[in-house]
């Protein structure tokens, strides 16, 4: 290999081409098995697969099954969260409600994720040199990495409010960096000119606030997205103020707007108890470095080979290279990974699909610093700097192949080998409650949503709720409890005053160990006797405690 300049613009394209054809092959095999499980003996005991799916998407679901969206007293996410649930819903309009149709949904939005982030590198590489025509096979190894992810396979495969926060943030680096800033004492400007000028002001404005009504936890990606208008603003405050206010005050319009004329007068107590039950912390000063300490490990997640190599681009960009600084992109995505890993480590619920929001911005950094070596700001001059730069080059693509080559295998494997315990289970579920046509539909569980998604039928949370649980079986009459492994002693304390639990099946499923096996009871009337044996709960830490719609991870009980 000799100096980058002496590599052919078409060679450059070639294996541009070949690196988008090999992502893009990987993207169309995320399509396959969408009615699979989440894998069986994955890295990942993320208790998501068990719930999350149905209970963001209920908006969705409940309108089309029910009529309407809003259950008084039961989970009601969307009054908060509404974003995820109305594209649910345009979707469902064509295809029913099913599980297929959602999971298509989020491996759309992958691929819209993937065409992002190429574009954001490529633009933003163009403007840091200044050359319009000259390419980088940044973007290119970027998508490849994002697509061969066993990780992102798994999870960008979910009907999770994740993936479309990650497509919504990468969007609003892609408008900021387009944004202008006023200049005064200008000439008036043609129509065109004056329109093609604001555009990325009112995306911007429209973003930000779809990013915060998809995930609240979005606020901690803003420092990136002001990052970039900075850039662009010649990092001076008066252009960066009056390129940044419109768009801060057009969302702040917007979100009010939401907040004022449809949450305060309808669905106020459904949107506190959102932030009620997740308005905690999980670090104190006592365990801060400790919390600090597994928030940074459990990046692991993300991948054995890749989040090092992040981690080592990241250190490389302040101590070795600098200079990659300058380029607005690479602080940008840094400020990206480290403030939802503020958010992550605040919050101390470290579940395996927070950090698929960290995942795009790490591959991305790696695309950028390792990459950079083919910059034609590194000379050699002498044979010994020729020497080196022919050692790191070879040393970063035999890198990047192993972690491309081990990453794809890994995906091979989860797209060979589908499980449809799970999904098996629903099915069995709905044709048992289906041959009991005398008996009330509605299923109490907690992955009720998630049947709910899957098989057609009603459902109310046995877990989360405006209205205690007590209130809420008398007031809704279910016919079905569906458990995992036991019956706890909240549930039978709501349930036996005013049902008998006959079990009727049971279905092993997945690999936790916690949650392996669904109970499927029909809720008869009570039989005078004796209270039935009792189940105590099983005690978990506080810092463990199952947060708003998320359950922690059993693997952090070890740590």
């Amino acid at each position: 290999m000799g100096h980058p300049h002496s590599i052919s613009p078409r060679i450059l394209k070639a294996a541009e081409a070949v690196l988008l054809l090999v992502a893009s092959i990987f993207l169309v095999l995320h399509a396959f098995h969408l009615n699979a499980d989440f894998p069986n003996h994955s890295p990942w005991m993320d208790w998501a697969k068990y719930t999350d799916e149905g209970w963001y998407g209920d908006g969705a679901i409940r309108h089309f099954q029910r009529g309407h969206w809003y259950v008084p007293g039961d989970f009601n996410p969307a009054a908060a969260l509404p974003v995820w649930p109305l594209l649910e819903a345009a979707l469902f309009r064509f295809t029913g409600v099913n599980l297929a149709a959602a999971r298509a949904l989020t491996v759309t939005i992958f691929g819209f994720i993937l065409l992002a982030s190429y574009l954001l590198l490529r633009r933003w590489h163009r403007l840091s040199t200044g050359n319009r025509t000259e390419n980088s096979l940044a973007p290119a190894i970027a998508v490849l990495l994002l697509a061969v992810s066993p990780f992102c396979y798994v999870f960008t495969r979910m009907a999770i409010l994740e993936p479309l926060l990650v497509l919504l943030t990468l969007l609003a680096l892609l408008a900021a960096s387009y944004a202008t800033p006023p200049e005064k004492g200008t000439a008036a400007t043609p129509l065109r000119t004056s329109f093609l000028q604001a555009s990325p002001i009112l995306a911007l404005g429209l973003l930000l606030p779809l990013m915060v009504l998809t995930k609240t936890t979005a606020i901690f990606l803003l420092p990136a997205i002001a990052w970039l208008l900075w850039a662009r603003a010649n990092y001076r405050l008066r252009p960066f103020l009056r390129l940044g206010l419109p768009p801060a005050a057009l969302a702040a319009v917007a979100w009010f707007s939401y907040y004022l004329f449809v949450v305060r007068p309808h669905f106020l107590s459904d949107y506190r108890y959102l932030f009620e039950a997740n308005g905690y912390t999980g670090i104190t000063p006592s365990n801060a470095l400790s919390v600090i300490a597994d928030t940074i490990a459990d990046g692991l997640w993300i991948g054995k080979i890749l989040y090092p190599l992040a981690l080592l681009a990241v250190l490389s960009v302040f101590l070795l290279r600098p200079r990659l600084l300058r380029n607005p992109i690479v602080p940008a995505l840094i400020l990206w990974a480290t403030g939802y890993a503020a958010f992550l480590a605040y919050h101390n619920n470290l579940q395996p699909r927070y950090y698929l929001v960290n995942a795009i911005p790490l591959t991305l950094l790696v695309a950028i610093v390792f990459s950079s070596l083919w910059s034609s700001s590194l000379r050699p001059r002498s044979a010994t700097e020729t020497y080196m730069h022919r050692l790191a080059i070879t040393t970063v693509v035999a890198v990047l192949t192993l972690l491309t080559v081990t990453d794809a295998r890994q995906t091979l494997h989860y797209i060979r080998t589908p499980d449809y315990a799970f999904t098996s289970a629903a099915g069995q579920i709905r044709k048992i409650i289906a041959a009991d046509p005398g008996h009330n539909p509605l299923i109490l569980s907690i992955s009720g949503s998630q049947l709910s998604l899957m098989t057609g039928l009603p459902s109310i949370c046995d877990d989360f709720g405006t209205m205690d649980l007590t209130v809420r079986v008398k007031a809704y009459h279910p016919g079905w409890f569906v458990a995992w492994n036991q019956v706890d002693d909240d549930k039978m304390d709501a349930l036996t005053p005013l049902y008998h639990l006959q079990r009727v099946a049971a279905f092993p499923a997945f690999d936790d160990p916690e949650r392996n096996l669904l109970i499927l009871y029909r809720l008869d009337p009570p039989i005078p006797g004796p209270p039935p044996r009792r189940h105590r709960k099983t005690t978990i830490p506080r810092l463990l405690q199952t947060s708003f719609g998320q359950q922690p991870s059993p693997t952090q009980l070890v740590h």
